[in-house]
């Protein structure tokens, strides 16, 4: 029999606990439970090096939310950025730490816009936490056959999502495409969260020559402020500045 190995991620322990032992019951599943995206990533990485790969993960959506602050606010770039240990920042990492595992997001309440996110990031399933066990089953088994799941009422909404997603994306290039080399790399070093004067040290400029620089950079991508200006590059996909230590050092000092 082969068996699939799942790990359950939430920061609920009852709930973690209580599916875990649920699906133990099953006879082709072994199955873990971690608390914290960090500890999730540990685990990940141990079973990898030990060559006893996780198949599945299932997230808590919700993992690790900050008070006060909504998920799809720190998604959208409108709040602060979100933690490692945010359920759908903790799907996009394994993507790319471990391309073999499966996600499938577990989520108190059906939201097209964070279903549309999930699966931006690498998710292979949306599913409710309140759903049946075999229904939860079917979905695990269903993504290692490269299935991906979705309540059949998000659809239409998931779609609408992923459809602006990409509308606002291209929208997004074409701003920055517009902008010059110089200001590029200025909007690069904004989105590295370097000050005016870490970016005038790094590009030899005079801090006056940096502040028109940054006014030309929003001036042109249409927005009022360098928090609205990172945004908008993330979404466009630019990279950040790769920092030297002693700018690491002095941004986190300012920070």
């Amino acid at each position: 029999m082969v068996r699939i190995r799942v790990l359950v991620v939430d920061d609920h322990r009852i709930f973690a606990e209580s599916l875990a032992a649920a699906l133990a019951a099953e006879p082709d599943v072994d199955v873990s439970a971690a608390g914290s995206g960090p500890a999730a990533t540990r685990c990940l990485d141990r079973a990898a090096a030990e060559g006893r790969r996780f198949d599945v993960l299932l997230v808590d959506a919700d993992l690790g939310a900050v008070a006060g602050v909504l998920p799809a606010q720190r998604e959208a770039g409108s709040g602060p950025p979100p933690p490692a240990s945010d359920g759908i920042a903790l799907v996009a990492g394994v993507r790319v730490a471990h391309p073999g595992v499966r996600t499938v997001v577990l989520a108190e309440r059906d939201d097209p816009r964070r279903a549309a996110l999930a699966l931006q990031a690498g998710a292979s399933g949306w599913v409710a936490k309140d759903c049946s066990l075999s229904r939860l089953l079917a979905v695990v088994r269903g993504v290692l056959r490269e299935e991906t799941h979705l309540p059949p009422a998000l659809l239409t909404g998931v779609l609408r999502e992923l459809t602006a997603a990409r509308k606002h994306r291209s929208d997004s290039e074409r701003l920055v495409e517009s902008l010059t080399p110089r200001e590029h790399e200025v909007l690069r070093c904004m989105v590295a969260g370097l000050g005016r004067k870490d970016v005038a040290a790094r590009l030899f400029l005079s801090p006056h020559t940096v502040r028109t620089h940054m006014q030309n950079v929003l001036g042109k991508l249409g927005v009022h402020s360098t928090l609205a200006a990172v945004a908008l590059a993330r979404r466009a996909g630019v990279r950040p500045a790769e920092l030297s230590g002693d700018v690491v050092e002095r941004s986190g000092q300012l920070a």
